[in-house]
């Protein structure tokens, strides 16, 4: 019986191709890391202008502008979908979701997941350094509704951070994990995506955050999710890490 390489032809060199072939495939490769590089470079010198932007101007008109176009449509029910949509980002709550989620991987013998997982915690961590640093105060009642009070500084939102790593590193385990059940794939990747979509909105409309805020979480959270899965990818999990070996 002959079992077919569920690796494609297209992801990987070998000694079948013509020498025209593996030299178009490194040519994409080199090209597909260039972007890549540039695209890094690009959201690191977007991240700094907005650094230094909002350390210059703590308030500006965009950002109030943006706050009361948000606000503006309010009630009751409204402020707690969004307080629940920002529950899973505040303490306790992201620590027991990293935790219970890394747990579950082990569970399941995903070992090298679960140890990945763990490390999404991290953000916590340097969003807090770049507040200290940025020292930009929160919104103040006087300008914006505050539907539920803060304590940090404003700038990163470290909820947005947590969000585009924690969520994107699950949908990027998402597209790796061999013998992972199709359904649970696209219920994951769809939650995901819809708390990393709907998150700026929550932080804007709670007051918590201007919109420069979650835009400065986001152009910092997409490189530490680049960095983070690229340390995960560059090595596949074998089958001591995994219950099936990642090929893909």
């Amino acid at each position: 019986m002959r079992f077919k390489s569920k690796i494609k032809p297209a992801n990987r060199i070998n000694a079948k191709q013509s020498p025209r072939s593996r030299s178009y495939y490194i040519l994409m490769n080199k090209r597909r890391h260039n972007i890549i590089l540039l695209v890094l470079i690009i959201l690191g010198i977007g991240f700094i202008a907005l650094t230094a932007l909002v350390a210059l101007l703590p308030t500006s008109g965009l950002d109030i502008e943006f706050s009361h176009y948000i606000q503006s449509r309010q009630n009751p029910v409204l402020d707690k979908i969004m307080y629940l949509i920002s529950t899973p980002g505040y303490t306790p709550e992201a620590p027991i979701m990293i935790v219970a989620t890394s747990l579950l991987f082990l569970l399941f013998k995903y070992k090298k997941a679960a140890g990945y997982t763990l490390l999404t915690a991290l953000s916590g961590l340097l969003s807090t350094i770049v507040k200290a640093l940025v020292n930009r105060p929160r919104p103040s009642k006087d300008i914006v509704r505050i539907v539920f009070e803060t304590s940090q500084k404003s700038f990163p939102s470290g909820h947005m951070m947590f969000y585009v790593i924690f969520f994107g590193f699950m949908i990027v385990l998402m597209f790796q994990l061999e013998g992972v059940a199709k359904w649970v794939r696209t219920v994951v990747i769809v939650i995901s995506l819809f708390f990393i979509f709907t998150i700026p909105v929550s932080r804007i409309y709670l007051g918590a955050h201007w919109f420069t805020d979650v835009l400065g979480g986001f152009l910092l959270g997409l490189p530490s999710l680049y960095v983070l899965a690229w340390l995960y990818l560059r090595k596949k999990a074998d089958d001591t890490e995994a219950p099936k070996p990642e090929v893909v």
